[in-house]
């Protein structure tokens, strides 16, 4: 174990709370274990650890991350997706290649949504040249995760989203009988209703989505 790692995994394990952790492992439908801390112990406990001056070097990262995966507790890969969030705006080209293990590997939506919205969306806005590639790839993988994440991808984009791609994306998955899928389409267009409510009303109209995809797609709209 890298030696950054050390006393990180004893603030948590002295943190932990039996109760709690059988709670949250319930409220995951068991596929983690838990230390049992509450998010804000856990950002309390972290935070010295994801401080500028304590970073490991670049280099370390990978493979300090992919540790932290491999771990057990759900509260690892927490810290591991916050952790490679620091070094957004030093990636390389070869990062999606982690980006990909992360979403593929003890996958469930808490984890997949951080990884697209804050770490994905920041590669392809550093290396749009890959995204084409990535995107057809992870859509015809089968693999509902890699397919959730091309929807959510551009949440934070706002007035850059590119709604060429996203309508093809979606036109794509509107198949697709999943929960995580359907809920996903109506998320990617509620939030861009924000920027573009005409557009996402329109696109509505103009398409045959689940009845989830469109009740989430017009929360923000109807409000108004």
């Amino acid at each position: 174990m890298h030696p950054y790692l050390i006393p990180l995994q004893k603030q948590l394990k002295a943190s932990a709370d039996s109760e709690n952790a059988f709670n949250q492992a319930a409220y995951m439908k068991n596929k983690f274990k838990f230390f049992g801390l509450t998010t804000d112990l856990r950002r309390e406990v972290c935070k010295p650890f994801l401080q500028k001056d304590i970073l490991p070097a670049k280099q370390d990262v990978e493979s300090i991350v992919k540790t932290l995966w491999e771990m057990p507790q759900r509260e690892y890969h927490y810290f591991a997706q916050e952790l490679l969030a620091k070094y957004q705006k030093q990636f390389q080209e070869e990062d999606i290649d982690l980006l990909e293990y992360l979403i593929v590997n003890n996958s469930w939506w808490d984890s997949v949504d951080f990884i697209a919205a804050n770490l994905v969306g920041q590669y392809f806005k550093l290396y749009p040249k890959k995204r084409k590639a990535y995107i057809t790839k992870w859509i015809s993988s089968g693999n509902m995760w890699l397919q959730r994440t091309c929807l959510l991808f551009q949440l934070k984009y706002k007035a850059d989203t590119d709604t060429a791609l996203l309508t093809d994306i979606i036109k794509k998955l509107t198949p697709s009988k999943e929960f995580f899928i359907n809920k996903a389409i109506g998320w990617a267009l509620r939030e861009y209703s924000k920027t573009g409510p005409k557009w996402v009303k329109d696109f509505v109209s103009a398409h045959s989505l689940s009845n989830l995809s469109k009740k989430e797609a017009l929360k923000v709209i109807s409000k108004k």
